[in-house]
Parts: structure tokens; sequence; C-alpha cells
């Protein structure tokens, strides 16, 4: 009875202690910051982005500013009319011409909101 007794208190201690854990440790938050959209854009104007890497950062909304979730969708709306998925598995541009220079104007423009923030 008495190892009936220890076994029950020790799985109650662990059960516990890791409740304890679990409910005051916060969940991970990923914020997506400027630098994040302009590497992104970055890397899609010289061909080295893969589709991957642009739906998750495109996909994702952006809550925290507005402003930020604007050209995310912008650069949403240009993948949807100028995207060529079906080429980047052979290396090409994620977006067509006129896309790129699209895309290029949306980059320069956050690259100019930002700086100016930061004055």
């Amino acid at each position: 009875m008495a190892l009936y007794l220890l076994v029950f208190g020790v799985c109650l201690l662990v059960i516990g202690a890791v409740m304890l854990v679990l409910m005051t440790s916060s969940t991970p938050r990923y914020r997506t910051e400027p630098k994040d959209l302009l590497a992104l854009f970055d890397k899609a104007l010289n061909s080295q982005v893969s589709e991957t890497e642009w739906n998750a950062m495109i996909g994702y909304p952006i809550r925290h500013n507005e402003y930020l979730d604007g050209i995310r969708r912008r650069a949403a709306h240009l993948m949807e009319q100028h995207g060529r998925r079906w080429m980047v598995a052979q290396g090409k541009p994620l977006l067509n011409q006129e896309g790129q220079a699209e895309l290029q104007a949306l980059r320069d423009h956050l690259h100019a909101h930002t700086a100016l923030r930061q004055q």
C-alpha cells in the first residue's frame, strides 16, 4: 500500500509540474517586420526565392501593422496577376516582366517609407 501511495504521489507531482510549465509558458509569436519583406522582395527580384518561401511570407496576415499588411496584400495581388508558378521550378523568375517592375516599385516604396520612419 505504501508503494502504491509513493508511485501515485510521484505521478501526481510530475503531472502537476508539467501542467504548471505548460500553463505558464507563452506561445511563440512571429512578427513580420519591414526588413523581412524587403529581403523577400530582393530575393524575388533576383530570382532566388522559392514559391514555398513566398507563399509562407505573403500568405500570412500581418495583424500588428496595417501598412505592412497593405504591402503584403499588394504583393499577393501581384502574384495573382503576374505570377508564373510553373516557371519557378525551371529557375525562371517568380513574376513576369511587368510584375517584376511593379514589385521593384513596391520594394522601393517600402524602403523609402521605412527609411522615413527611422529618421
